[in-house]
């Protein structure tokens, strides 16, 4: 079977397992106050003091935040959107 894209990478099962345990919230303390953040946020603004700092590291080394912006960017295409829509059904069926 002709493929027209390369599907196999050296992805890790540790890769696979930390993505599905990525958490949906970040905690973050300034000023001595704790808040939450969404974990793809590069900056958040502090509720008490009103200042705006950075929450995600940006190094020469991918990190999962990275992959998962690659997977939002692909979802960026048109008909992308509706295939993980599909897909995302077809999983909740797989409890």
């Amino acid at each position: 079977m002709a493929m027209d894209t390369q599907t196999h990478f050296g992805l890790s099962q540790e890769l696979l397992d930390a993505i599905q345990a990525f958490p949906v919230t970040r905690r973050v303390e300034h000023c001595g106050e704790k808040f939450t953040t969404s974990p793809l946020d590069v900056y958040a603004t502090c509720p008490r003091c009103g200042v705006q700092i950075k929450v995600r590291a940006f190094s020469a080394t991918a990190e999962i935040e990275d992959v998962i912006d690659a997977v939002l960017l692909w979802l960026n295409q048109p008909e992308a959107e509706e295939l993980a829509r599909r897909r995302q059904l077809v999983l909740a069926g797989d409890d």
